[in-house]
Protein backbone atom coordinates (compact mmCIF):
# COMPACT_ATOMS: atom_id res chain seq x y z
CA UNK A 1 0.00 0.00 0.00
CA UNK A 2 1.50 3.30 -1.10
CA UNK A 3 2.30 5.81 1.64
CA UNK A 4 1.22 9.45 1.22
CA UNK A 5 4.03 12.01 0.97
CA UNK A 6 4.15 14.91 3.42
CA UNK A 7 6.48 17.54 1.95
CA UNK A 8 8.92 19.55 4.02
CA UNK A 9 10.43 22.77 2.72
CA UNK A 10 12.91 23.42 5.54
CA UNK A 11 15.96 22.20 3.65
CA UNK A 12 15.08 24.14 0.45
CA UNK A 13 14.22 27.34 2.37
CA UNK A 14 17.42 27.35 4.39
CA UNK A 15 19.58 26.53 1.37
CA UNK A 16 17.86 29.22 -0.71
CA UNK A 17 18.31 31.81 2.03
CA UNK A 18 21.98 30.98 2.29
CA UNK A 19 22.52 31.29 -1.47
CA UNK A 20 20.47 34.51 -1.60
CA UNK A 21 22.37 36.19 1.23
CA UNK A 22 25.75 35.35 -0.26
CA UNK A 23 24.83 36.53 -3.76
CA UNK A 24 23.11 39.66 -2.40
CA UNK A 25 26.23 40.56 -0.45
CA UNK A 26 28.39 40.18 -3.53
CA UNK A 27 25.97 42.28 -5.61
CA UNK A 28 25.75 44.97 -2.90
CA UNK A 29 29.52 45.20 -2.68
CA UNK A 30 29.73 45.38 -6.46
CA UNK A 31 27.16 48.23 -6.68
CA UNK A 32 28.90 50.13 -3.90
CA UNK A 33 32.14 49.69 -5.73
CA UNK A 34 30.53 51.18 -8.87
CA UNK A 35 29.11 53.97 -6.68
CA UNK A 36 25.54 53.47 -7.96
CA UNK A 37 24.09 54.30 -4.55
CA UNK A 38 20.70 55.56 -5.74
CA UNK A 39 19.92 52.22 -7.37
CA UNK A 40 21.56 49.89 -4.84
CA UNK A 41 18.59 49.14 -2.54
CA UNK A 42 16.06 48.68 -5.35
CA UNK A 43 18.34 46.38 -7.32
CA UNK A 44 19.26 44.43 -4.17
CA UNK A 45 15.59 43.93 -3.30
CA UNK A 46 14.60 42.70 -6.75
CA UNK A 47 17.72 40.58 -7.05
CA UNK A 48 17.19 39.03 -3.62
CA UNK A 49 13.57 38.07 -4.36
CA UNK A 50 14.43 36.58 -7.76
CA UNK A 51 17.41 34.63 -6.45
CA UNK A 52 15.43 33.27 -3.52
CA UNK A 53 12.47 32.13 -5.66
CA UNK A 54 14.67 30.58 -8.34
CA UNK A 55 16.99 28.89 -5.80
CA UNK A 56 14.10 27.55 -3.78
CA UNK A 57 12.34 26.12 -6.85
CA UNK A 58 15.44 24.45 -8.23
CA UNK A 59 16.57 23.01 -4.88
CA UNK A 60 13.11 21.75 -3.88
CA UNK A 61 12.46 20.11 -7.26
CA UNK A 62 15.90 18.53 -7.37
CA UNK A 63 15.72 17.29 -3.78
CA UNK A 64 12.26 15.79 -4.32
CA UNK A 65 13.34 14.13 -7.55
CA UNK A 66 16.62 12.65 -6.41
CA UNK A 67 16.20 12.21 -2.65
CA UNK A 68 12.64 12.38 -1.35
CA UNK A 69 11.14 10.19 -4.07
CA UNK A 70 13.71 7.54 -3.24
CA UNK A 71 12.79 7.84 0.43
CA UNK A 72 9.13 7.39 -0.48
CA UNK A 73 10.04 4.33 -2.53
CA UNK A 74 11.79 2.86 0.51
CA UNK A 75 8.60 3.35 2.53
CA UNK A 76 6.54 1.71 -0.22
CA UNK A 77 8.83 -1.20 -1.02
CA UNK A 78 10.11 -2.42 2.34
CA UNK A 79 7.51 -4.84 3.67
CA UNK A 80 8.84 -4.59 7.21
CA UNK A 81 7.95 -0.92 7.28
CA UNK A 82 4.52 -1.57 5.82
CA UNK A 83 3.74 -4.18 8.45
CA UNK A 84 4.44 -1.72 11.25
CA UNK A 85 2.73 1.42 12.42
CA UNK A 86 5.54 3.30 10.69
CA UNK A 87 3.29 3.95 7.65
CA UNK A 88 0.29 5.05 9.67
CA UNK A 89 1.28 8.70 9.11
CA UNK A 90 2.25 10.39 5.83
CA UNK A 91 5.85 9.83 4.73
CA UNK A 92 7.82 12.88 5.80
CA UNK A 93 10.51 14.53 3.70
CA UNK A 94 11.90 16.33 6.73
CA UNK A 95 15.25 14.62 7.28
CA UNK A 96 15.31 15.18 11.04
CA UNK A 97 11.83 13.73 11.48
CA UNK A 98 12.65 10.88 9.10
CA UNK A 99 15.82 10.05 11.04
CA UNK A 100 13.90 10.05 14.33
CA UNK A 101 11.21 7.82 12.82
CA UNK A 102 13.76 5.32 11.52
CA UNK A 103 15.70 5.29 14.80
CA UNK A 104 12.48 4.66 16.71
CA UNK A 105 11.50 1.94 14.24
CA UNK A 106 14.92 0.27 14.58
CA UNK A 107 14.74 0.44 18.38
CA UNK A 108 11.23 -1.04 18.42
CA UNK A 109 12.28 -3.83 16.05
CA UNK A 110 15.31 -4.62 18.20
CA UNK A 111 13.08 -4.92 21.27
CA UNK A 112 10.62 -7.04 19.27
CA UNK A 113 13.40 -9.38 18.09
CA UNK A 114 14.78 -9.75 21.62
CA UNK A 115 11.27 -10.48 22.91
CA UNK A 116 10.78 -13.11 20.20
CA UNK A 117 14.08 -14.74 21.19
CA UNK A 118 12.99 -14.90 24.83
CA UNK A 119 9.60 -16.32 23.81
CA UNK A 120 11.33 -18.91 21.65
CA UNK A 121 13.40 -20.02 24.65
CA UNK A 122 10.24 -20.18 26.75
CA UNK A 123 8.52 -22.20 24.00
CA UNK A 124 11.38 -24.71 23.92
CA UNK A 125 11.32 -25.03 27.71
CA UNK A 126 7.54 -25.41 27.68
CA UNK A 127 7.61 -28.17 25.04
CA UNK A 128 10.38 -29.97 26.93
CA UNK A 129 8.51 -29.70 30.21
CA UNK A 130 5.13 -30.79 28.88
CA UNK A 131 6.82 -33.69 27.08
CA UNK A 132 8.36 -34.78 30.38
CA UNK A 133 5.07 -34.42 32.28
CA UNK A 134 3.05 -36.41 29.75
CA UNK A 135 5.49 -39.16 28.82
CA UNK A 136 5.98 -40.36 32.40
CA UNK A 137 2.35 -41.46 32.99
CA UNK A 138 1.98 -42.56 29.35
CA UNK A 139 5.00 -44.86 29.52
CA UNK A 140 3.82 -46.13 32.90
CA UNK A 141 0.41 -47.07 31.50
CA UNK A 142 1.98 -48.55 28.38
CA UNK A 143 4.42 -50.63 30.44
CA UNK A 144 1.74 -52.20 32.62
CA UNK A 145 -0.57 -52.92 29.66
CA UNK A 146 2.25 -54.55 27.67
CA UNK A 147 3.18 -56.66 30.68
CA UNK A 148 -0.42 -57.85 30.98
CA UNK A 149 -0.60 -58.66 27.27
CA UNK A 150 2.65 -60.62 27.48
CA UNK A 151 1.08 -63.14 29.84
CA UNK A 152 0.52 -61.53 33.22
CA UNK A 153 -3.18 -61.23 32.40
CA UNK A 154 -3.79 -64.78 33.60
CA UNK A 155 -2.58 -64.05 37.14
CA UNK A 156 -5.48 -62.36 38.94
CA UNK A 157 -3.33 -60.76 41.65
CA UNK A 158 -0.85 -59.30 39.17
CA UNK A 159 -3.64 -58.27 36.81
CA UNK A 160 -5.47 -56.31 39.49
CA UNK A 161 -2.29 -54.64 40.77
CA UNK A 162 -1.12 -53.61 37.28
CA UNK A 163 -4.54 -52.33 36.25
CA UNK A 164 -4.71 -50.22 39.42
CA UNK A 165 -1.28 -48.74 38.67
CA UNK A 166 -2.25 -48.09 35.07
CA UNK A 167 -5.39 -46.35 36.34
CA UNK A 168 -3.26 -44.02 38.45
CA UNK A 169 -1.26 -43.10 35.36
CA UNK A 170 -4.46 -42.35 33.44
CA UNK A 171 -5.76 -40.26 36.36
CA UNK A 172 -2.56 -38.22 36.32
CA UNK A 173 -2.98 -37.58 32.58
CA UNK A 174 -6.59 -36.48 33.15
CA UNK A 175 -5.42 -34.21 36.00
CA UNK A 176 -2.84 -32.53 33.74
CA UNK A 177 -5.34 -32.09 30.87
CA UNK A 178 -7.98 -30.60 33.21
CA UNK A 179 -5.45 -28.11 34.56
CA UNK A 180 -4.37 -27.17 31.04
CA UNK A 181 -8.01 -26.68 30.06
CA UNK A 182 -8.57 -24.45 33.11
CA UNK A 183 -5.52 -22.29 32.28
CA UNK A 184 -6.67 -21.91 28.66
CA UNK A 185 -10.11 -20.77 29.80
CA UNK A 186 -8.58 -18.30 32.23
CA UNK A 187 -6.23 -16.89 29.57
CA UNK A 188 -8.97 -16.32 26.98
CA UNK A 189 -11.43 -15.02 29.57
CA UNK A 190 -13.81 -17.91 28.92
CA UNK A 191 -14.16 -18.80 32.59
CA UNK A 192 -16.79 -16.71 34.35
CA UNK A 193 -16.08 -15.84 37.96
CA UNK A 194 -18.90 -16.26 40.49
CA UNK A 195 -18.23 -13.21 42.65
CA UNK A 196 -19.71 -13.18 46.13
CA UNK A 197 -18.89 -11.94 49.62
CA UNK A 198 -17.36 -14.34 52.17
CA UNK A 199 -15.15 -14.46 55.24
CA UNK A 200 -11.57 -15.11 54.11
CA UNK A 201 -10.53 -16.22 57.62
CA UNK A 202 -13.19 -18.94 57.61
CA UNK A 203 -12.10 -20.08 54.15
CA UNK A 204 -8.43 -20.33 55.22
CA UNK A 205 -9.46 -22.37 58.25
CA UNK A 206 -11.42 -24.77 56.04
CA UNK A 207 -8.36 -25.23 53.80
CA UNK A 208 -6.26 -25.97 56.91
CA UNK A 209 -8.71 -28.72 57.79
CA UNK A 210 -8.57 -30.19 54.27
CA UNK A 211 -4.77 -30.47 54.23
CA UNK A 212 -4.05 -31.17 57.90
CA UNK A 213 -3.40 -34.88 57.24
CA UNK A 214 -0.81 -34.03 54.58
CA UNK A 215 0.82 -31.54 56.98
CA UNK A 216 0.71 -34.11 59.79
CA UNK A 217 2.87 -36.55 57.80
CA UNK A 218 5.75 -34.06 58.04
CA UNK A 219 4.67 -32.66 61.39
CA UNK A 220 4.21 -29.20 59.88
CA UNK A 221 2.08 -26.76 61.87
CA UNK A 222 -0.63 -24.79 60.04
CA UNK A 223 -1.26 -21.54 61.88
CA UNK A 224 -2.47 -17.95 61.63
CA UNK A 225 -0.08 -15.16 62.53
CA UNK A 226 -2.57 -13.97 65.16
CA UNK A 227 -5.99 -14.68 66.62
CA UNK A 228 -8.59 -13.24 64.23
CA UNK A 229 -11.61 -12.60 66.43
CA UNK A 230 -13.73 -10.84 63.80
CA UNK A 231 -14.45 -11.91 60.21
CA UNK A 232 -12.69 -10.25 57.28
CA UNK A 233 -15.03 -10.11 54.32
CA UNK A 234 -13.76 -10.08 50.74
CA UNK A 235 -15.49 -10.11 47.36
CA UNK A 236 -14.24 -12.81 45.00
CA UNK A 237 -15.03 -16.25 43.57
CA UNK A 238 -14.98 -18.37 46.73
CA UNK A 239 -14.23 -21.70 45.01
CA UNK A 240 -11.40 -20.24 42.93
CA UNK A 241 -9.81 -18.52 45.92
CA UNK A 242 -10.06 -21.79 47.84
CA UNK A 243 -8.16 -23.42 44.96
CA UNK A 244 -5.50 -20.70 45.22
CA UNK A 245 -5.13 -21.14 48.98
CA UNK A 246 -5.07 -24.94 48.73
CA UNK A 247 -2.36 -24.87 46.09
CA UNK A 248 -0.13 -22.41 47.95
CA UNK A 249 -0.55 -24.11 51.32
CA UNK A 250 0.02 -27.60 49.85
CA UNK A 251 3.17 -26.29 48.15
CA UNK A 252 4.42 -24.91 51.46
CA UNK A 253 3.91 -28.37 52.95
CA UNK A 254 5.58 -30.18 50.03
CA UNK A 255 8.71 -28.06 50.15
CA UNK A 256 8.70 -27.33 53.86
CA UNK A 257 11.14 -28.89 56.29
CA UNK A 258 9.81 -31.57 58.69
CA UNK A 259 8.64 -30.06 62.00
CA UNK A 260 8.30 -26.74 60.20
CA UNK A 261 5.53 -24.14 60.08
CA UNK A 262 3.17 -22.70 57.48
CA UNK A 263 1.76 -19.37 58.63
CA UNK A 264 -1.06 -17.42 57.01
CA UNK A 265 -1.81 -13.76 57.66
CA UNK A 266 -4.45 -11.37 56.35
CA UNK A 267 -3.50 -7.70 56.47
CA UNK A 268 -5.12 -4.44 55.39
CA UNK A 269 -3.25 -3.11 52.38
CA UNK A 270 -5.30 -0.01 51.57
CA UNK A 271 -8.84 1.00 52.47
CA UNK A 272 -10.56 -1.49 50.14
CA UNK A 273 -7.82 -4.12 49.76
CA UNK A 274 -6.37 -6.89 51.88
CA UNK A 275 -3.25 -8.94 51.27
CA UNK A 276 -3.12 -12.64 52.14
CA UNK A 277 0.35 -14.00 52.96
CA UNK A 278 1.36 -17.69 53.08
CA UNK A 279 4.78 -18.02 54.70
CA UNK A 280 6.87 -21.14 55.35
CA UNK A 281 10.33 -21.94 56.67
CA UNK A 282 11.13 -24.55 54.03
CA UNK A 283 13.67 -25.04 51.25
CA UNK A 284 13.25 -21.65 49.61
CA UNK A 285 13.65 -20.85 45.92
CA UNK A 286 16.86 -19.61 44.21
CA UNK A 287 16.49 -16.02 43.06
CA UNK A 288 17.12 -16.78 39.38
CA UNK A 289 14.03 -19.03 39.24
CA UNK A 290 11.54 -16.57 40.76
CA UNK A 291 10.74 -14.57 37.55
CA UNK A 292 9.67 -17.79 35.78
CA UNK A 293 8.04 -19.50 38.71
CA UNK A 294 4.47 -19.05 37.40
CA UNK A 295 5.15 -20.49 33.93
CA UNK A 296 3.39 -23.69 32.91
CA UNK A 297 5.43 -26.78 33.90
CA UNK A 298 8.44 -24.67 34.89
CA UNK A 299 10.62 -26.66 37.26
CA UNK A 300 13.14 -25.28 39.71
CA UNK A 301 14.62 -28.78 39.83
CA UNK A 302 16.20 -29.25 36.38
CA UNK A 303 17.27 -32.84 37.03
CA UNK A 304 14.20 -34.10 35.17
CA UNK A 305 12.79 -35.85 38.20
CA UNK A 306 9.98 -34.58 40.34
CA UNK A 307 10.18 -35.79 43.90
CA UNK A 308 6.81 -34.28 44.69
CA UNK A 309 3.55 -34.97 42.83
CA UNK A 310 1.28 -32.54 41.05
CA UNK A 311 0.61 -31.50 37.48
CA UNK A 312 3.27 -28.77 37.39
CA UNK A 313 0.53 -26.28 36.55
CA UNK A 314 -0.56 -25.25 40.04
CA UNK A 315 1.29 -21.94 40.33
CA UNK A 316 0.37 -20.98 36.77
CA UNK A 317 -3.31 -21.59 37.61
CA UNK A 318 -2.95 -19.58 40.82
CA UNK A 319 -1.51 -16.61 38.91
CA UNK A 320 -4.27 -16.70 36.29
CA UNK A 321 -7.04 -16.94 38.91
CA UNK A 322 -5.67 -13.96 40.84
CA UNK A 323 -5.20 -11.90 37.65
CA UNK A 324 -8.73 -12.84 36.51
CA UNK A 325 -9.91 -11.06 39.68
CA UNK A 326 -7.90 -8.00 38.66
CA UNK A 327 -5.51 -8.58 41.58
CA UNK A 328 -1.76 -9.17 42.00
CA UNK A 329 0.32 -12.06 43.31
CA UNK A 330 3.83 -11.73 44.75
CA UNK A 331 6.60 -14.08 45.84
CA UNK A 332 9.65 -13.61 48.03
CA UNK A 333 12.05 -16.42 48.86
CA UNK A 334 15.46 -17.10 50.34
CA UNK A 335 17.18 -20.48 49.96
CA UNK A 336 17.14 -22.52 53.21
CA UNK A 337 15.15 -19.77 54.93
CA UNK A 338 11.71 -20.09 53.36
CA UNK A 339 9.21 -18.56 50.95
CA UNK A 340 6.29 -16.17 51.12
CA UNK A 341 3.53 -16.06 48.53
CA UNK A 342 1.03 -13.22 48.83
CA UNK A 343 -1.94 -11.96 46.85
CA UNK A 344 -4.41 -9.12 47.11
CA UNK A 345 -8.21 -9.25 47.29
CA UNK A 346 -11.00 -6.71 47.32
CA UNK A 347 -12.19 -6.05 50.85
CA UNK A 348 -15.83 -5.34 51.64
CA UNK A 349 -17.77 -4.41 54.75
CA UNK A 350 -20.86 -6.31 53.62
CA UNK A 351 -21.67 -9.53 55.34
CA UNK A 352 -21.97 -12.65 53.22
CA UNK A 353 -25.49 -13.85 52.41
Amino acid sequence: MSARLKKSYKFAIRSSLLITIILALFLGLFLLYKQQLEETWFVLLVFTILVFVISFSIIQVRVEKYIYRRIKKIYDDVSLLESSSFTADPVTTDMKTLTEDIEKFAKDKKIEIETLKIREEYRKDFLGNISHELKTPLFTVQGYILTLLDGALEDKAVRKKYLQRAQKGVERLIYIIKDLDLITKLEVGDLNLDLNTFDIIELIQSVFELVEMKAGKKNISLTFDMNYETPIYVRADRDKIQQVLSNLIVNSIKYGHPDGTTEVSVENLIRNKVIVRITDNGEGIPEEHIPRLFERFYRVDKSGSRKEGGSGLGLSIVKHIIEAHGEKIYVESVVDVGSEFSFTLEKTQLKAD
